[in-house]
C-alpha cells in the first residue's frame, strides 16, 4: 500500500473516531458537570493529568523504537521485528511497575496537591487516584504492541479499537452517571471497559501477527541495542522537559489556585482538544510515511514534503487557532453560563500556545520520523525549567494568566532552537527559509484574528445560537479567502490542491 493510501485510510478512519468521541465527550461532560460536585470535576482533571506525568517512566523508548521499526518493516524483514518487539515488551513490562511503584509512593502527597476540596474525604481521593493509576499501569501490558500496526502504516486499527472502546465507556457512564451519581461507579466504568479492550487487543494483535508468540527469537546485536539506548538517553532529557513544561499547569493551578478551577480550564482544553483533534489525526498519520519517505527518498525530496506539511499546518492550525480566538469563550458562555469563564488573557494565552504548537509538531513529527533526538536533548528541560519557575513565580502576582505566561515563553524557545537543528540535520540547509515563510504565516494569522475580533463584537453583542453560527460562517469565508489570496499560488498550495483533485476524480 502506498504512502498517500496508506495516510489516507488513517485519516478517514481517525476521522470517524474523532467525529464520534467528540460528540460523547461532550454529552459526557455536559452530564458529569451537571450532576457532580465542581471539586469532582477538578479531581478528575487533576488524576488524569498526575498520570499523564507518570507516564513520563516510559522516557521515550517507545518512541526510539517505533523508529526503529520502519526500516525492518519497509523490508519484510520479519526476524528483525520480532527481535525489537521482544525488547519493547520487556522494557514496557518494567516501565509498567516503575510507574506503578512512583505512584503508590507519592500518594501521600495528594492533600497538599490539592486545594479547597474539604467536602472530599482523603480516603477517597486516595481511591479515586488507585483507580486512575491502575488504568495507566495496566495500558503497558499491550500498548507496545500498537508499534507495529502503525510501524506499518495501519494507525487505522489503534483508531478503531479506540473510537469503539470510548463509545460503550460513554454510553455506559453517562447511565451510571443518571441513575446513581456515584464517582466511585463512573471510574470503576471506566477501569472495567478499558481492561476487557486490552485483554481483546492483546488477543487480536496476537492473532494478527502470529510471528509475536514466537519464543525462539534472536537478541538484537550490541550495535543495534546500542543505537536505540542512545536515542532512548537522548529522549528521557525531551521527555522530562516536555513533562515540566507541558503536564505540570494543572498541578499549580490546583496547589496554588483551586482545584475547581483545574476543572474550568478541563472544559476549555476539552474543546480544543475535540477540533484539534481533526487536525492532528492528518498530523500523526503521516509519521509513519515520512518514515518511510526518508529510508526511500532523497533530501530534495524530503524537503519539499516537510514544506508541504508546515504549509498544511499552517492553513489548518491557523484557522482552528482563529476560530478559538473568536468562538472559544462564547462557546462556553453558552454551554455551561458564565460562571465557567476564564480571564480573557489567560484564553488568548492558551490559543497562543495552541497556534504556535502547530509549527512545533512539524517539527517534532519529522524529527520522531528521521530519529533525531539527540542533537537538541537539553532543549526541554529548559523549556521546562523557564516554564516552572516563571508559573509559579507568576501565579502567585497575577492569578492562573501568569501560568501560561510561562507556558507560551517556554514553548517560543521550541519554536525557534528546533527548526535549526532539524533543517541542519536532516536537509543539510540553513533555517532562513523556514523563519521567513513562518513570519508570513504568523502576520496574515495575526491580522486576520484581529480583524474578526473586530467583527463580532458587533455580531457576537446579543450571544445567541444564531449569532454564534453567522459568526463562524464569516470566520470560514473571511480566513479561508485572506489565505488563499496571500499563498495560493505557492508551490504547496499547489501541491495540496492537486492531490485533493486527483482523489476526487478517481
Amino acid at each position: 500500500m502506498g504512502r498517500v493510501k496508506s495516510a489516507t485510510r488513517n485519516i478517514a478512519f481517525g476521522y470517524i473516531g474523532t467525529v464520534t468521541t467528540a460528540l460523547m465527550s461532550f454529552v459526557l461532560r455536559t452530564i458529569f458537570i451537571r450532576i457532580l460536585d465542581e471539586n469532582l470535576v477538578g479531581v478528575n482533571g487533576l488524576y488524569t493529568n498526575i498520570l499523564s506525568i507518570l507516564s513520563m517512566a516510559e522516557l521515550g523508548i517507545g518512541t526510539a523504537l517505533n523508529f526503529s521499526l520502519y526500516a525492518p518493516v519497509a523490508k519484510g524483514d520479519t526476524e528483525k521485528i520480532k527481535s525489537y518487539m521482544l525488547l519493547y515488551r520487556k522494557a514496557y513490562t518494567f516501565i509498567a511497575f516503575i510507574v506503578a511503584a512512583i505512584g503508590i509512593a507519592i500518594t501521600p502527597f495528594l492533600p497538599i496537591l490539592i486545594k479547597d476540596a474539604d467536602n472530599i474525604s482523603t480516603r477517597d481521593l486516595t481511591l479515586y487516584y488507585y483507580i486512575f493509576l491502575f488504568n495507566t499501569v495496566s495500558t503497558y501490558f499491550v500498548s507496545y504492541k500498537y508499534s507495529l500496526v502503525n510501524a506499518e502504516q495501519k494507525n487505522y486499527i489503534q483508531t478503531n479499537i479506540i473510537t469503539i472502546t470510548k463509545v460503550i465507556t460513554v454510553i455506559l457512564q453517562i447511565l451510571i452517571l443518571v441513575t446513581t451519581r456515584n464517582f466511585y461507579a463512573f471510574l470503576l466504568t471506566d477501569a472495567a471497559v478499558q481492561l476487557i479492550q486490552k485483554i481483546f487487543v492483546s488477543l487480536y494483535l496476537n492473532k494478527l501477527y502470529p510471528y509475536l508468540k514466537d519464543k525462539n527469537v534472536t537478541p538484537l546485536t550490541k550495535e543495534e541495542s546500542s543505537v536505540i539506548w542512545s536515542k532512548t538517553r537522548a529522549l528521557v532529557l525531551l521527555k522530562v522537559g516536555d513533562v515540566a513544561r507541558t503536564q505540570t499547569d494543572s498541578l499549580i493551578i490546583s496547589a496554588f489556585i483551586k482545584v475547581a478551577v483545574v476543572g474550568v480550564v478541563d472544559n476549555y482544553n476539552m474543546v480544543l482538544t475535540s477540533i484539534s483533534n481533526y487536525v492532528n489525526i492528518i498530523m500523526n498519520s503521516v509519521i509513519s510515511s515520512f518514515g518511510n519517505l526518508i529510508a526511500t527518498e532523497s533530501k530534495e525530496k524530503q524537503y519539499e514534503m516537510f514544506k508541504v506539511y508546515k504549509f498544511f499546518a499552517a492553513w489548518f492550525y491557523g484557522f482552528s487557532a482563529t476560530g478559538f480566538f473568536v468562538l472559544l469563550s462564547p462557546l462556553i458562555d453558552l454551554w455551561l453560563g458564565k460562571s465557567w469563564l476564564l480571564p480573557s488573557a489567560a484564553v488568548y494565552l492558551i490559543l497562543t500556545e495552541y497556534y504556535l504548537k502547530g509549527f512545533r509538531i512539524v517539527v517534532a513529527n519529522y524529527r520522531t520520523a528521521a530519529g533525531v533526538f539527540e542533537q537538541d536533548r537539553y532543549l526541554p528541560i529548559v523549556q521546562g525549567l523557564v516554564n516552572l519557575v516563571l508559573s509559579i513565580v507568576l501565579v502567585q502576582k497575577i492569578g492562573i494568566t501568569g501560568i501560561y505566561v510561562g507556558t507560551v515563553v517556554s514553548g517560543l524557545l521550541a519554536n525557534i532552537v528546533r527548526p535549526v537543528v532539524i533543517n541542519r540535520v536532516c536537509f543539510d540547509k540553513g533555517a532562513a527559509e523556514y523563519f521567513i515563510d513562518s513570519a508570513k504565516y504568523v502576520v496574515s494569522f495575526v491580522g486576520t484574528v484581529l480583524l474578526l475580533l473586530s467583527i463580532s463584537s458587533y455580531v457576537l453583542e446579543n450571544l445567541t445560537i444564531l449569532s454564534f453560527a453567522v459568526m463562524f460562517v464569516i470566520i470560514c469565508v473571511v480566513f479561508n479567502g485572506i489565505f488563499i489570496i496571500l499563498f495560493g499560488r505557492s508551490e504547496e498550495f499547489r501541491y495540496c490542491y492537486n492531490l485533493l483533485k486527483n482523489k476526487l476524480n478517481r
